[in-house]
């Protein structure tokens, strides 16, 4: 069975091992235990989307890229021999309705 917090995890560590970033920098900026931090790297722990969040921005790593790689990992560990690199056209349609509304 495939674990997405452990995807998760590794994407985060490759991002930050590809920064030259420490696991103690990112989490002090992150604002996040460092302890804690290293369980989500390790894939042992959930982290909620506000701890992603900022984990991301600790990064200077927008978190569409980080899920967009997690998503892209999932769908070659399930087997899928093409995965999609655009968003569907109503999907586009409706995010763009969204902020014209803004």
């Amino acid at each position: 069975m495939v674990l997405v917090r452990q995807e998760i995890g590794e994407v985060l560590r490759d991002v930050r091992l590809q920064k030259g970033r420490t696991l103690r920098q990112v989490a002090s900026r992150a604002s996040v235990a460092l302890g804690y931090l290293s369980e989500v790297e390790r894939g042992q722990k959930e982290a909620s989307s506000e701890i992603l969040a900022s984990v991301a921005e600790a990064l200077d790593t927008p978190i569409s890229v980080i899920m967009r790689e997690v998503g892209d990992r999932l769908a070659v560990i399930e087997g899928l021999s093409v995965v999609p690199d655009t968003l569907p056209d109503d999907l586009v349609a409706q995010f763009d309705a969204d902020l014209a509304m803004r």
